[in-house]
């Protein structure tokens, strides 16, 4: 935890398959949520219950030049880049 990563790609708020709503609540469906090369930390890693070999990290990302973080969203490892 507190590790700096970056965005590998553009991560996109994605839309749930049975209803088309948001995965994230309050958060359009497929709203940007970090654009490739964008810095956060990690905050958290865990595990789903549906892929417990598959690590999932909780990162927030820096939303402007000031480096204000925004709410964490849950990553894989293919969807972030400077992990130790």
């Amino acid at each position: 935890m507190g590790d700096m990563v970056f965005a590998a790609h553009d991560l996109y708020n994605e839309s749930l398959e049975e209803t088309g709503e948001s995965s994230i609540p309050g958060v359009e469906p497929d709203a940007l949520l970090a654009a490739a090369g964008t810095r956060g930390v990690v905050v958290n890693v865990g595990h789903a219950q549906e892929m417990p070999n598959e690590e999932i990290y909780l990162v927030r990302f820096e939303i402007d030049a000031d480096g204000t973080l925004a709410e964490p969203i849950g990553c894989l490892s293919d969807e972030l880049s400077g992990l130790n």
